[in-house]
């Protein structure tokens, strides 16, 4: 039996697929390389199509005997969904709903789906826990929501099982396979704030300096990329284990980091000064957002390995310094 991980191009699909092959799990990448990167797909057989071919899909389930999806395969700038909403709505619930029907129709019946603390958009009280109210400020988390929905339903009328992964905001490289962070455009603080201290930027633009925080840049709950992927796989042995349901669990170190205090760590981290310029706020960013990861720890097993925020930074570090042009020299033409 096999995995299927749509998204396994993107940065952390690629690192939940590391960590899935580390544990002796069959794995199948499908990507359609909007976002990510061949290169990124280390000897793991991979299919460039999108999931809306349902077809495709439906023989690619079929022929790996796939019995769980691990699915990333999402848009997920918050600015631009915000000015072109619809293309979110096309892309992450249509195309999730493709996949679900393809799944149903080739009788595979649990998946591990990608959410985000989005869902919960500016929380009434942190650190904040899933039962807190979910109300997105943004087109990203509301297509996120509208998927978590979709899977409740998907569960009472087919019997198809759910874990929601809702986590903050990733950070890090792989420790020894060359994976890591690579948007195209890059939209991430910590990339953005290396990128600076490559040379490669002049300064990094902080959104805002008048939110209600103690120094008014927003704060973040960061939670390495691998420690991500460690929970991917324990919510798959989850899935395989119990006899069913729709659960949703967050993922974060419950510390809460601001963009000013990123870039000082950063500072520190690298040895450069890396210039910071204030600009305007990005529509739709909450001010805070700060997991508590304790049922993930209870339920799931999970125990992060990364928790403080200089390790992270500098395992990031580490590989841009390895790959400045990120994935540039290690993609080549798509080979199904």
């Amino acid at each position: 039996m096999a995995i299927l991980v749509t998204g396994g191009a993107g940065y952390i699909g690629s690192h939940t697929v590391a960590e899935l092959k580390e544990h002796g799990e069959e794995v199948v990448v499908v990507d359609n390389l909007s976002t990510g990167h061949r290169g990124a797909v280390l000897d793991t057989p991979f299919y460039a199509m999108d999931l809306r071919d349902s077809e495709q899909m439906i023989a690619v389930l079929k022929k790996h005997s796939v019995d769980t999806v691990v699915h990333f395969a999402a848009y997920s700038l918050v600015g631009e969904s915000v000015k072109n909403p619809l293309k979110y709505y096309e892309n992450n619930v249509a195309a999730t709903a493709k996949l679900l029907c393809a799944m149903v129709e080739a009788g595979v019946s649990r998946i591990v789906f990608s959410s985000t603390a989005a869902v919960y958009g500016e929380p009434e009280g942190m650190p904040i826990e899933e039962s807190a109210k979910k109300e997105p400020t943004n087109p990203y988390g509301e297509t996120k929501l509208a998927i978590e929905k979709m899977l409740d339903w998907c569960y009472q009328a087919y019997g198809l099982k759910s874990i929601r992964l809702r986590y903050f905001n990733a950070a890090g490289a792989h420790a020894t396979l060359p994976i890591g962070e690579d948007h195209r455009p890059e939209s991430h603080l910590i990339p953005l704030v290396l990128q600076v201290a490559l040379g490669q930027r002049e300064a990094v633009s902080v959104f805002g300096d008048d939110y209600p925080t103690p120094d008014g840049t927003c704060i973040r709950d960061y939670v390495h990329v691998s420690d991500l992927a460690s929970a991917h796989r324990l919510a798959v042995l989850r899935l395989r284990s119990r006899k069913g349901g729709a659960e949703s669990f967050n993922l974060g170190n419950a510390q809460g980091f601001s963009v000013n205090e990123v870039i000082e760590v950063a500072r520190k981290v690298t040895g450069h000064p890396i210039p910071a310029v204030k600009v305007a706020r990005r529509a739709g960013d909450p001010a805070a957002l700060v997991a508590s990861s304790q049922q993930a720890r209870e339920m799931l097993g999970w125990q992060p390995k990364y928790t403080d925020l200089s390790s992270m930074v500098a395992s990031a570090w580490t590989w841009h310094q390895a790959h400045p042009n990120g994935y540039e020299d290690e993609d080549s033409p798509v080979r199904p």
